[in-house]
C-alpha cells in the first residue's frame, strides 16, 4: 500500500453538490505531486480530504494506516499538514515565533524540540529576523510564509500547500523552491495546489490534473504539458517557455530555458 491512498472518494457538501466525483490517487512517501486544474475542478476539496477537514461521502482516504474516518482533525494534524491559501485564515497569534511554535505545542513535543523545531522552520522560510514581529504587519507574502513554517515546524510526513506562490515576488520564489528542495531531502510528501505552471515544472516531477470534479490525467509533467487533449479539457495552460518552443515548433517538449536555449541552438 501506498503512503497516501485516495480509494473510489466521492464528497458532497450538505446541500447535495457534488465536489469530488469517485476519484482513486496513491502517492509514495516523499513523492512531489502537483494538482492542478480550473477553479472548480475539485483541487481544494480533495487535498482538504487529506487531513481530515472533509469527510468522504463514500470511499476511503488512507494516510500512513490511518483510515481519515476513524480520526478527527487534531489527530490527522500529526501525520498531514495544511497550509491555506489565505494566510488569514491560518495565523491567530501577535508574535511569529508564537504562531510557528503553536503546532509542536499542541502536538506534545518538548521545550527543546519545539526550539529546533521552530528554528528550522524559521530558517528555511528566511523569517528568523522576523521572529518577533506582529505577523498582522508583515506584508502578505511574508505572512504565507509564517503559515508555511508553522506546518514546517509540526514535522509532518505530508505537507499540502494550498496556492504557495500567490503573492510572491521573485526573492520569495526563490525561498519557496529552496525550501521545498530541503524539504524533500528530508524525505518529506510535498503536495501543493497551484494555478503556476513554471512552479509546477521548476519544482514537481509528478503533476496531477483535475476537471469537472475527476482526475482526467497522472503523470510526468512532460507528458501532461505537452498533451493538447488534456490541457483543453482542464483549460490549463502551458508554462510560458513551452508555449513559445511550440510557436517556433521546436522539437523536445520544452518545459524550460535551458531546454529551449539546446533546441534552439539545433
Amino acid at each position: 500500500m501506498s503512503f497516501v491512498n485516495i480509494n473510489d472518494v466521492s464528497f458532497a457538501y450538505p446541500d447535495g453538490t457534488v465536489a469530488i466525483d469517485n476519484i482513486s490517487l496513491s502517492i509514495e512517501k516523499g513523492e512531489k505531486v502537483a494538482i492542478v486544474g480550473q477553479n472548480g475542478a475539485g483541487k481544494t476539496t480533495a487535498v482538504k480530504m487529506l487531513n481530515g477537514l472533509l469527510k468522504p461521502t463514500s470511499g476511503d482516504i488512507v494516510i500512513d494506516g490511518w483510515n481519515t474516518k476513524d480520526y478527527n482533525v487534531a489527530k490527522m494534524s500529526r501525520k498531514v499538514g495544511y497550509v491555506f491559501q489565505n494566510p488569514m485564515d491560518q495565523i491567530f497569534h501577535n508574535n511569529v515565533y508564537d504562531e510557528i511554535e503553536f503546532g509542536p505545542k499542541k502536538i506534545g513535543y518538548s521545550e527543546n524540540e519545539r526550539k529546533n523545531l521552530v528554528e528550522t522552520a524559521l530558517e528555511l522560510t528566511e523569517l528568523s529576523a522576523s521572529a518577533k514581529e506582529n505577523p498582522y504587519n508583515l506584508p502578505y507574502s511574508v505572512r504565507k510564509f509564517v503559515t508555511i513554517a508553522s506546518i514546517i515546524a509540526m514535522d509532518t510526513d505530508v505537507i499540502i500547500m494550498d496556492e504557495p506562490t500567490a503573492g510572491q515576488d521573485m526573492k520569495g520564489m526563490k525561498i519557496l523552491n529552496n525550501l521545498i528542495k530541503k524539504l524533500s531531502e528530508k524525505g518529506k510528501t510535498i503536495i501543493t495546489i497551484t494555478h503556476d505552471m513554471e512552479f509546477v515544472v521548476n519544482n514537481f516531477d509528478r503533476v496531477v490534473v483535475m476537471a469537472n470534479k475527476k482526475i482526467i490525467e497522472d503523470g510526468d509533467k512532460r507528458k501532461i504539458f505537452w498533451n493538447e487533449e488534456v490541457l483543453k479539457k482542464s483549460k490549463i495552460k502551458q508554462p510560458y517557455i513551452s508555449e513559445l518552443a511550440k510557436e517556433l515548433s521546436m522539437g523536445g517538449n520544452v518545459l524550460s530555458i535551458e531546454e529551449f536555449i539546446k533546441e534552439f541552438k539545433k
